[in-house]
């Protein structure tokens, strides 16, 4: 979980008004001491065993503060959605000039398994037991995947200049959707069995090579900027 320096997060002195960026700061350190104990208290006890009180009383902050910060205690858990829902549209948008979409989003993945990005599934066995352990948060990552494909098809519209209902977009965005989402559950499924980063990421370069090789014949020449 991503920390801040104590420097950035250092209060202002008595009767001293915190300048914008030291109070912004301040906020974010907040929000990550929110979110660093409610994983904790998550991974010990159980998502759904969790209270949004516990949360706070770990944190020393007030319940309103808590879901000031956090509408849902999903949030609490998965506090990369934002990321995660835009990675696959922002590949597209972003590609390189003569590359297809599927060749985009190839590369995008390969170097994510390189860096091991928890993004990508690179979370660790604890927080991934989290997730499976919990019809809750299982549920709310499955809409996470939908809500990254929707996203996808709305950057492939616009890559080829059709409307985000077209049949073909919304099948190509289905079908790269689905290859992201089970090598997802894949690096899931190797992070629970016990295997090491280092380990999934040798066995997803082989494995992701023959997913999306899977999916050239059909859209490798989709979307070419």
């Amino acid at each position: 979980m991503e920390t801040w320096t104590s420097a950035a997060a250092s209060a202002a002195p008595a009767g001293v008004t915190a300048p914008p960026g030291l109070r912004e700061a301040k906020k974010q350190e907040t929000r990550q001491l929110i979110s660093d104990h409610a994983t904790r208290l998550f991974i010990e006890q159980g998502f759904e065993n969790t209270t949004i009180a516990e949360i706070a009383a770990a944190s020393r902050v007030a319940k309103k503060t808590v879901t000031n910060y956090f509408a849902r205690k999903e949030d609490l858990a998965l506090d990369h959605q934002d990321e995660f829902r835009a990675t696959l549209a922002r590949v597209v948008t972003s590609r390189r000039p003569g590359e297809s979409a599927l060749a985009a989003l190839r590369r995008a993945f390969e170097a994510a398994v390189a860096a091991q990005d928890p993004v990508a599934g690179f979370s660790g066995p604890d927080f991934s037991r989290m997730i499976t352990d919990s019809p809750t948060l299982s549920a709310c990552l499955r809409n996470l995947h939908d809500q990254r494909e929707q996203a996808l098809a709305g950057a492939l519209a616009e890559a080829v200049g059709a409307r985000p209902d077209d049949i073909t977009v919304r099948t190509v965005a289905g079908l790269l959707g689905a290859v992201h989402r089970v090598l997802f559950q894949r690096i899931q499924d190797l992070t629970l069995a016990g295997h090491t980063n280092d380990e999934i990421a040798r066995t997803m370069a082989n494995e992701a090579a023959r997913a999306f090789g899977l999916l050239e014949p059909a859209v490798g020449d989709y979307a070419i900027a």
